[in-house]
Formats: C-alpha cells, structure tokens, sequence
C-alpha cells in the first residue's frame, strides 16, 4: 500500500479546561446517597455493638452492592442488584483466597490487576452503570492485603453476602412507594431534552448538541422501558407512547410543541396517573418488534472492549509494582487510582486522572482534619463513615473530583476498624499511590492505543446506511405496512443514536486514523431528513391532535 493511500493519523489535544467545573446534581442524588447509608449503617452498628469492627470489610463489601441499579426500572434491577452481589463476593472469595495461599506483593499485585481487567470489562459490557468496576475493584484488591486464613475465607464470605441480601432489599425498597419511578424519570428526561431540541427548530447555535443529547437521552428511555421485558400494564404502555411522541419530535423538532412536551414531563412527577396521549397501537409496533430481537450474547459485546481489558490489566499491573518499588504498604491503593482512570477514550481517561489527584488529595486533608475526632470513640469511627458515604453519593454526581472528596478519607478510616493507624503515614502512602497510580495509569492509556475505534465507526456507518435504504424503500413504495415503516423507523433512531455514541469514543482517542467526519455529517443529516420523512408519512407529526386526555398544561 503506498504512503497516500495509508489514513492519516492524528493526535489529540489533551484540555484541561472545565475537567473539574461543576455540573447539575443528578436528579436522584439522594437516592443513592441514602440507600449507602441505610445499607451500610445495620451491619456496621451491629459488628459495633458485638466489639467486631475488625469485620466490617467483609460487610462493607456487601453493603457497597446498594450503590447500584437506581437508573433500572424495578424488575431489571432486582437483577442486576443480584448480580452485582454475586460479582462482588466472588472477586472478595477469589482475593481472600489468594491471599491465604501467598504472602508475596508481586503476585497478589498481579492477581489484583487481572481482577480488575475482568470487572471492567463485565460492567461495561453488560452496562451495569454507575458506580461501575470502581468499587468491585476496591473492595477485592484491598482484600488481597488482608492477613487471611484458608479456614476463615468461607465465613468471611459469607458476612459479604449476608450484607448484600440486605442491600438487595434496600435498593429493591423504594419500589414499594413508586414501583415506576425509573421509568416515569427517565421518560421525563427524554420529554425535556427533546424539547430543547424542539426549541432550536433544527437551526442556530448548539443545535447539533441539543440533538445529540436529545437522542441520548430517547435512547436512554427506550433501554429503561425495554429492560422490564415484556409490557405488563398500562402504566408502561402510557409511558412508551410519550417516549413515542418524544422521538418523533426528536425527528421534526420545527412541528413539535416544546411546551406540551414539557407539559408531559411535569405530568411524571410523583406517583399521579401518566399523562395519557393521543395515539393508536401502530405507534408500539416497532417497540414490539425491537422487544422480540434476542440480546447479543455477552462474549459478542466483549470483543470491543479488548484494548480497555489491555489497558487496564497493564496499568493496574504496573501501577501496583511501581508502588512496591517505592515501598509503600498498600500498593493496592495505587492499583485502584490506575483502574478508576479508565473510561471510553484516552481524553476521557485524561479528565478522570486530573480528577482524581485533585480530589483524593483535597481528600487526604479533610481526613487529617477528621480523624481526631474518629479516634475519640468507635461510635464516632462508624458516624464519620457513614457521613462520608453519603456526601460521596450526594455529590459525585456533580465531579467525580467532588466525590472523591468524601471518598478517600472514608476509605483511609476504614483501614482504623482494624486497628489504629499511623495518621501521618496513611496520608503520605496515600498521597503517592494516587500519583503513582495515576501518572502510571495514564501513561499506559496512552501506550496501549486502540484501533478498533476507526473500525467501530464503520461498522456503525454501514447499520446507518442500510437501516436508511430500508425506510427509504418503504417510503417510496404506494402504502408500507404500519409494523413495518414504525419497525424501519426505531431501527434507523436506535442505529443513529449508536453511531454519535461511537464517534465521541473514537474522537477521544489519543492517536487514532483520521476520522470519516464528512461521512459521518453526511450520514446523520441524511438519517434525521429519513426519520422526518417517516414521521410525517405516519401522520404521527401532527401536535394539535396530540393532547392529553387530561389536564396537563404547560
């Protein structure tokens, strides 16, 4: 192949501004933030009460498990809770056990590494969400360095999981109040967004990323409602319908009624009845159809992440050594700093290290200003626990580096249920094992570079086109099918919102082929005038007909 016909490559810039500017708190911060607390407080006081803070690792581990699922509807999330409870107290099994067979950093390090490569790419594979590997990671690495006896590892264990069936019904609590709630918030975001879009009439400034996360959060809502499986009430029915008319604005923002689409949204609040629209059983079809198709197997969504699975095992790896070299005594510290970086892109891994050094150092002197007070009583130890678990939930939402905040002196306080620590030298461990871990992680995101980025783009370029000339076809045909223009019409939403999706991972790679931008606008202005045109051949893009059959006004 000759030089000219080779694709370029390029560097990207690595920005530092607005890596640590606030945002909005999410909408259910308190959710999670509460959930930790009442997770984690039962346990903790009991093992209080009984002079056994020794333990309360093993509890904790189970207890953590409350941090997930709040974004999943009920039924999915009393599975996926479960899961992550299976996950946790078989990587905190698996370290323990190694941790009895051998005495040696190295290996433990290596174990350690390889642990973390594997829940990293579990959790994004099976997109479990927020607060991710991070916490599987921490818990089984530190677990590596805890003095352990084989016979001790089963009971051990099982304090995990005795923690985890409570935090299972923690999380699975709230559905008593609003058994809809996921649902109902996350169609309530796709209705807001889209009328932000609706607001710009397809033209001026910010209009692309008014689109993007408009669609962003379309699909957000179709994967929420899709996750509770087959439709079981009219509740969720009601609520397709307004993700319905949600993404047909999304495709004719200049016919769509923002203010009505606002409307719909405060209609969500509470535990009211779901603002009812206009619309006939055509609208559902394609949901239907999309409902029917089989899930990919797992090891078919695994294939991508290689290079993360790469990357992380290497700079977890090499993170843990190079805090051996410097003799520090928890070098699993610096190997959780090297996999929490880790994100979709090298910029995205950029923005997480600056993140973290700033806020696990900031971190290390609210522990210093705290742990007197710790110390006064192991009352006060669990309390100061407890109030850091919540304000890491309640706002690292907002930055990550303001979460880590409240995080790192929590985790240097739960060394002090063991025994009590030499303060002076858990902040200066900790204080080199996040700059080990981060330059070190970083370094070895930029190493291992990944060229399935470009490839994933065309192969998201090729589902675009193809699902366009089927809608095309049918349109230009005398009178297509409903099922089939309504199934035609999700195929080419869903393939568009995957290949914006795929485009910003790629755009963020360090080194990468110059990317097909001109192919890519192309593409996506060509899908969006499609999805207009199936809009208005479905009649669906008429707004005056589109009321609630009770009064929700804006």
């Amino acid at each position: 192949m000759s030089m000219s016909s080779t694709p370029p490559t390029t560097a990207r810039r690595l920005p530092l501004a607005g890596v640590l500017r606030l945002g909005r708190p999410s909408d259910i911060w308190f959710k999670p933030a509460c959930s930790v607390v009442a997770a984690v407080a039962p346990p903790s006081l009991a093992l209080l009460a009984l002079g056994r803070l020794d333990l309360a690792m093993y509890t904790m581990a189970g207890s953590l498990c409350a941090l997930y699922g709040h974004n999943r509807p009920y039924p999915a999330r009393a599975r996926t809770l479960a899961r992550v409870i299976l996950g946790m107290t078989g990587g905190l099994a698996l370290a323990l056990t190694a941790a009895s067979l051998t005495t040696n950093a190295a290996v433990l390090v290596t174990v350690g590494a390889l642990m973390a490569a594997v829940q990293k790419v579990l959790c994004d594979a099976t997109r479990v969400g927020p607060p991710g590997n991070v916490v599987l990671t921490f818990i089984g690495s530190a677990a590596l360095f805890a003095p352990q006896t084989l016979g001790q590892v089963p009971g051990h264990v099982g304090l995990a999981l005795a923690a985890g069936a409570w935090a299972w019904l923690v999380g699975m609590a709230p559905g008593l109040l609003r058994p809809h709630g996921p649902e109902r918030r996350a169609t309530a975001h796709a209705l807001r967004a889209t009328a932000a879009y609706a607001d710009t009439r397809g033209t001026g400034d910010g209009h692309d990323r008014a689109r993007a996360a408009a669609a962003a959060a379309v699909q957000a809502a179709w994967q929420c409602l899709l996750a509770t499986g087959a439709r079981t009430d009219r509740t969720r029915r009601a609520l397709e319908h307004l993700v319905v008319r949600a993404e047909v604005a999304l495709a004719a923002p200049a016919d769509a009624d923002p203010r009505l689409l606002r409307g719909w949204a405060r209609g969500l609040r509470g535990t009211g009845r779901v603002p009812r629209v206009a619309g006939a059983d055509d609208d559902l079809l394609g949901v239907d159809a999309e409902r029917a198709v089989p899930q990919r197997p797992l090891w078919q969504r695994l294939g991508p992440l290689t290079p993360l699975a790469a990357r992380t095992a290497l700079g977890c790896a090499l993170a843990g050594y190079a805090s051996l070299a410097l003799g520090v005594g928890r070098p699993y510290w610096a190997l959780v700093t090297a996999a929490s970086l880790y994100q979709a892109n090298v910029t995205l891994t950029w923005h997480r290290g600056v993140q973290r050094v700033v806020g696990n150092l900031l971190g290390v002197l609210v522990f210093a200003a705290v742990v007197p007070l710790a110390r006064l009583h192991p009352a006060a130890l669990v309390l100061c626990c407890l109030a850091f678990n919540f304000g890491a939930e309640a706002l690292i939402g907002r930055n990550y580096w303001l979460g880590s905040v409240c995080v790192t002196p929590m985790a240097l306080l739960v060394t002090e249920f063991a025994r009590t620590q030499d303060a002076g030298r858990l902040i200066t461990e900790r204080v080199v094992d996040t700059l080990v871990g981060a330059l070190v992680g970083f370094a070895t995101a930029v190493v291992v570079t990944n060229r399935r980025a470009g490839d994933r783009i065309e192969h998201a370029l090729t589902a675009v086109e193809r699902a366009r000339e089927q809608a095309v076809r049918l349109l230009a045909g005398p009178q297509p099918a409903p099922r089939a223009l309504e199934t035609a019409r999700r195929t080419l939403a869903a393939a568009l919102a995957e290949l914006r999706a795929t485009v910003d991972a790629a755009s963020g790679e360090w080194w990468q082929r110059a990317l097909p931008q001109e192919r890519v606008v192309l593409a996506e202005q060509s899908g969006h005038r499609t999805l207009a045109a199936t809009v208005r051949r479905q009649g669906t893009h008429s707004w005056d007909g589109a009321r609630t059959t009770e009064d929700v006004r804006p």
